[in-house]
């Protein structure tokens, strides 16, 4: 790279969940060009001003061909997403000499060794750092924004709060904090990591070269989370079936059931881990890049009423 700044920047994922931001808050700043690597017949809608080249994972070839020229890969698929796919998009980015990935992170603190010890999910990203620093042709900065907070809070199982039947559980007392993030945070926070300069005195990607890093929306409990909706929808405590289950019991309960096939054993395993008294779950005492980048403080409201909305469309059973 000739300039002290990242200008094209490929993505994997770039019409998803997360990847759809990312995009778009890359886009805004104007000073980005953007490629979306894509699968044939992928059925995503890209924004506009972004340039897709098509790829096959069966042929790394052209992987390697729709890489060659960019300065950084940001990775967004599915956390079921096989760590092949991981693997042959960082190999194919050490060939194509990029210098900077943005691995598959985007969820909870996969450098704490107790919680991926503890979830499965999670040990694939370790082993793509890993191989990323093994390969000695590309740098890394793994952005740990803890979980999306509209998905979660949409989904019973997940932060415990049952939206359309009005009913709560309590993992402990509710009262764990725990590190969680908006789709938009998410995105600004990719956009303002990737205009840092390369190099200098202050603020810089060199600083942060081969490290897992932190960004977030909010650090909250579930009554916390409760007590946005509460405001949101205009209702009370007395107006809820509120319960309390030991978070120990939830996780070890939920790994059993996933063992049988369940999957909803396994989003209750998932999302009760971080909620241990153990601080797994908070990543703000580990400190974020949230003033560094200049990030907003957000409306917890605001989010949570996009939550209930996108829960009026989302079915889990």
């Amino acid at each position: 790279m000739t300039s002290n700044h990242i200008t094209k920047v490929a993505i994997v994922g770039a019409g998803g969940n997360s990847g759809i931001f990312m995009t778009e808050a890359l886009l805004r700043t104007g000073k980005h060009t953007i490629t979306a690597l894509v699968r044939a017949g992928s059925q995503n809608k890209l924004p506009d001003g972004v340039i897709p080249k098509q790829i096959d994972y069966s042929r790394p070839k052209t992987l390697v061909e729709a890489l060659q020229g960019q300065d950084a890969l940001v990775i967004t698929l599915s956390g079921g997403t096989p760590h092949e796919v991981d693997l042959a998009l960082v190999n194919a980015a050490g060939e194509a000499g990029v210098p900077w990935i943005l691995p598959n992170e985007w969820g909870p603190d996969s450098a704490n060794k107790d919680l991926i010890k503890d979830i499965p999910i999670f040990q694939p990203k370790e082993v793509i750092r890993k191989a990323i620093s093994d390969l000695g042709k590309s740098s890394y900065i793994s952005v740990s924004t803890g979980f999306w907070y509209e998905w979660s809070l949409a989904i019973p199982q997940a932060y415990g709060i049952d939206l359309f039947n009005k009913t709560a559980t309590f993992f402990d007392e509710g009262e764990t904090k725990i590190s969680t993030s908006t789709w938009p945070q998410v995105g600004r926070t990719v956009a303002s990591l990737l205009s840092l300069p390369i190099q200098a005195e202050g603020a810089c990607l060199n600083s942060l070269r081969n490290r897992v890093v932190y960004a977030d929306s909010f650090t909250i409990s579930q009554r916390d989370m409760l007590e946005s909706v509460f405001r949101v929808t205009g209702t009370t405590q007395s107006d809820w079936t509120i319960s309390k289950q030991s978070a120990k019991e939830r996780y070890e309960g939920g790994m059993k059931d996933m063992q049988n096939g369940d999957r909803i054993g396994f989003v209750k395993s998932l999302y009760t881990r971080v909620f241990y008294n153990d601080g797994s779950g908070n990543v703000e005492s580990k400190g974020t890049l949230n003033a560094l980048l200049g990030l907003p403080k957000e409306d917890i409201d605001e989010a949570t009423e996009r939550a209930i909305e996108r829960s009026k469309t989302t079915t889990w059973s």
